[in-house]
């Protein structure tokens, strides 16, 4: 992983899969970012390494107190920034993809600004 952009995209990435499945391994993070499994296997090794997730003896990809944190606060700022474009007239296909984009650089002020938008309309 070069960017701390793409450590919340993974991190994300695997809290959402954890909704939906039972149990997360590598693969299943390759098929839903369609990268490279060894892109995806290194990143993962390094998000073990930072404490932010857990791999058991089967690969079992498990989020630590601090990674489900943090992803819960990606997916936030996601579903904010999402809401506030579909709201100003954006299609929601194309509010999902520029607000993946957007979570990553976005400063706190702005983003209580548009929490702010958001809950008044």
């Amino acid at each position: 992983m070069r960017t701390h952009e793409s450590e919340e995209m993974y991190l994300e990435t695997i809290l959402l899969l954890k909704e939906r499945m039972q149990t997360v391994r590598s693969v299943d993070v390759v098929t839903e970012l369609g990268y490279a499994k060894s892109s995806v296997s290194r990143a993962v090794n390094l998000l073990a390494g930072k404490g932010l997730i857990a791999i058991d003896g089967n690969g079992d990809i498990t989020l630590t107190e601090e990674g489900k944190k943090k992803a819960a606060d990606i997916y936030q700022r996601h579903r904010v920034i999402t809401e506030v474009l579909v709201k100003m007239g954006a299609e929601r296909n194309s509010a999902e993809e520029n607000a993946c984009r957007i979570e990553h650089v976005i400063s706190e002020d702005v983003l209580a600004v548009l929490e702010k938008f958001n809950q008044e309309h």
